[in-house]
């Protein structure tokens, strides 16, 4: 064991490992990638680097073509004006001359050639300043790409160099795993080999057996003419065959039912018990007599309800553990129904009926009597009573129609099958009936406690039961409208025949009778049949030798008093530790009581100065030697709980007035607050003491129960292998009794038959014997002739 918790230890591990790795490759080919797409980029900002470089050489030298051809046209310029002059005196006349248009021609495209390599120029210079900044930024991003991967091929690095050496260990593991392996590939090569002849000789056997079985099969049907399917009666004993889906559905609806009949008689149990708070809060409160009879007597009824109730809830989920997937359920089969009816009779008569007419009246007549009963009260009353009346009649209702259902499964039922429809569908209409019936109860008890609230009369205590009830009614409401609408909803799965056949039905029913009808007895005999039939399949104990049994309980009993030693030190340390809780909340307490009374006394001194303060200033506004008396105020000190002393000077002489000092109250209050915050620090050193005592008691009881869930899986193990081989023991058992049973019936049938053919041979030799002695007769007689 100690083996396999290691190799599945490791194992988990490698898988971990195996786990990290894939990621810890993504992020390494993420970020290689990464790393290549920047390359990429910078390579293309390099080419575009050159290629703006290109670009710019080509226009210096364009600048450079240009500036050359602006001295030459300086040049021109020059020879221009200084013809210009010689010609001014030369020529005095108004004639045509082309040297100042040129001359401003080339002004122009000079200015303009200036211009546009100036713009060049700064444009140059922006590009060139812009790409510098993108080189420089991409530099940077290449360097910090780097050292991402650098430390991504570090890390990496790092676990390949841990995961080495647990990967040769698991490849060690791996190559020992093979072996074994190999060896099992071995041991299971034998034991097909053996499972081959095996089922060889099972294929030998159960050609054999087949061939006894056709001729115990012959031998039946020849010597046992008995046909249990013509007869009806007979035929309903055995076992039907259903359709298992109906079934499933079956109990399914009657599963959802059960949970709707759990809420309903919660609702119910919750309505009695509020109308018994009610019945002894009102109409006592209001008049000065103590309860009356009557009322004593409806609480008593009220009061009594979980003693049927309860069984009613019981009684239903018994018929519902008796459905099983594998019988057939229908109302002729469903015995337990009877018991549900029977409780549902008794709830009835002892909880709703006495309640009907005579108590309940009464005790409406009693509220009604009360002085401060209005007439509008009174008549809300008289409609919750007339409401509890169709209520009642409902319930009646009820009560025989779930009696004429569970009367289905008895021997003196006369009705036909025909008719259970019908009774479903009635029973559906008699629950919208109870649903409407409750409804109308509600309705009327909300108006009247709306009313009896709006009276002076009425408590607080009134006012949360009648609250209570209310929300019961509502509650029954709800269950009853939602039972109605399951039953609504499901009618025609209820109304619906079984899918079943029972035996040769085809063969053994008349005309005149209605289909198979199942005996209400084949569930308790098949119940029967199998649990003889598991009464035989158990398998003989084994023995276990002796020596292995006595170490076997000696150590059994040592673990048993170490379970007991620990268990029961685990119990005093939990009591220690709830007394220690309790201890703590006890001086918490205490010490929140003591910090209420803190609070108090420095109020009080507080309220205490206000005060001394205020006559000191009367007595100062009412002295009537105020002229040759000089008052020195006291000085404030620090601390509000700490005044000094006032001084008042005068022609007399000097007096010191002390205005509530407090002071021993102070140091007793700081005593005592020093003296808890040392006990509550001791007690706190406690408690981590006992928590860290219990926290390692906790993992010893979880070792311990850990090692006890392994013992429970080994156990669990041997008991399924336990069960398997008395499951292949108790088949053998069952071919050989089978075969044994075969061969003596053989056996008796070739003696019968070897018994049959003596006596015959016996009779042709007599008949020989006689034909013998009459031929030797006719013989002499011939012969004397």
């Amino acid at each position: 064991m100690a083996d396999a918790a290691k190799y599945q230890k490791l194992a988990s591990e490698y898988a971990k490992l195996k786990a990290q790795f894939p990621v810890l490759k993504k992020a390494y080919i993420d970020e290689q990638t990464v790393v290549d797409l920047s390359k990429d980029q910078l390579k293309e900002k390099e080419q575009a680097v050159r290629k703006f470089e290109q670009e710019i050489d080509s226009l210096t030298f364009r600048n450079q073509q240009l500036s050359k051809r602006v001295l030459l046209l300086q040049d021109e310029l020059d020879d221009a004006q200084s013809h210009k002059k010689k010609g001014k005196n030369k020529h005095s006349d108004t004639s045509y001359n082309p040297s100042p248009i040129s001359a401003g021609v080339f002004n122009e495209e000079l200015q303009r050639k200036i211009e546009e390599n100036a713009m060049l120029s700064k444009q140059v210079d922006d590009s060139t300043r812009m790409y510098q900044g993108r080189i420089e930024e991409l530099e940077a991003k290449v360097k910090e790409y780097e050292a991402k991967f650098n430390q991504h091929q570090e890390v990496n690095d790092v676990n390949v160099q841990k995961n080495k050496v647990l990967i040769d260990r698991l490849q060690e593991e791996k190559a020992m795993i093979e072996v074994k392996l190999q060896t099992i590939e071995t041991d299971l090569k034998k034991y097909r080999s053996r499972s081959e002849k095996a089922e060889e000789s099972l294929s030998d056997v159960q050609c054999q057996l087949q061939k006894q079985l056709d001729s115990a099969n012959k031998i039946i049907s020849d010597k046992l003419p008995f046909i249990d399917t013509k007869n009806r009666e007979l035929n309903g004993l055995n076992l039907p065959t259903h359709d298992r889906k109906h079934q499933l559905r079956a109990r399914e609806l009657v599963s959802q039912t059960a949970n709707h009949l759990t809420d309903m008689v919660q609702a119910l149990s919750n309505f009695f018990t509020y109308s018994e708070q009610r019945s002894k809060i009102y109409p006592a409160e209001c008049i000065s007599e103590p309860m009356s009879p009557v009322n004593i007597q409806y609480c008593k009824y009220l009061h009594e309800n979980v003693q049927y109730l309860r069984p009613l809830e019981q009684s239903f989920k018994v018929f519902l553990s008796t459905l099983n997937e594998d019988t057939l359920t229908t109302l002729e089969t469903a015995t337990d129904l009877q018991i549900f009816s029977r409780k549902f009779n008794t709830c009835i008569c002892m909880i709703i009926l006495p309640l009907r007419y005579t108590i309940l009246f009464c005790s409406i007549e009693e509220e009604c009597a009360v002085s401060s009963c209005t007439s509008t009260l009174e008549t809300k009353n008289r409609d919750l009573h007339k409401s509890f009346k169709d209520l009642n009649q409902v319930f009646n209702k009820l009560q025989s129609y779930i009696s004429l259902l569970a009367s289905q499964s008895s021997k003196t039922c006369q009705h036909p099958k025909i008719n259970h429809p019908r009774f479903f569908t009635l029973l559906c209409q008699v629950l919208k009936d109870l649903d409407r019936a409750v409804r109308d109860v509600s309705k009327h008890y909300n108006s009247k406690v709306s009313l009896e609230h709006q009276l002076p009369t009425a408590s607080q205590k009134l006012k949360t039961t009648d609250e209570c009830v209310v929300s019961s009614l509502i509650s029954l409401v709800t269950c009853t409208s939602k039972l109605s609408s399951f039953l609504s909803g499901n009618i025609d799965f209820f109304s619906q025949t079984g899918g079943y056949r029972t035996r040769g039905s085809s063969i053994g029913n008349d005309p005149t009778m209605e289909g198979p009808r199942s005996n209400p007895a084949t569930v308790q005999f098949r119940q029967k049949a199998a649990n003889y039939l598991a009464l035989l399949t158990i398998p003989c104990p084994e023995s276990v030798p002796h020596k292995t049994a006595v170490q076997n309980r000696k150590t059994l009993l040592s673990s048993a008093e170490s379970k007991e030693g620990l268990s029961k030190q685990l119990t005093t340390f939990q009591q220690r530790v709830g007394r220690l809780e309790q201890d703590k909340e006890h001086y918490m307490l205490e010490l929140q009581l003591l910090q209420i009374k803190y609070d108090n006394e420095i109020q009080k001194v507080k309220k205490i100065e206000k005060e001394l303060q205020e006559t000191k200033r009367r007595s100062q506004r009412t002295d009537s030697i105020e002229d040759n008396i000089t008052i020195v105020m006291p000085i404030a000190s620090t601390s509000e709980t700490q005044p000094k002393p006032s001084v008042l000077t005068s022609q007399i002489g000097k007096l010191e007035a002390i205005s509530s000092p407090g002071t021993d109250a102070e140091t007793r209050e700081s005593l005592i607050k020093n003296h808890f915050t040392n006990r509550i620090n001791e007690l706190t050193l406690q408690l981590q003491d006992a928590d860290s005592k219990s926290v390692s008691f906790h993992s010893e009881v979880r070792a311990l129960h850990k090692q006890l869930q392994i013992a429970d899986k080994t156990k669990y193990r041997a008991e399924d292998e336990l069960k398997e081989t008395a499951q292949s023991l108790a088949q053998l058992k069952d071919e050989y009794q089978t075969t044994t049973k075969s061969y003596e019936g053989q056996l008796s049938m070739m003696s019968e038959h070897l018994a049959g053919l003596n006596e015959k041979l016996t009779q042709q030799k007599d008949e020989i014997d006689e034909l013998r002695s009459q031929v030797s007769s006719k013989s002499g007689k011939k012969s004397r002739r």
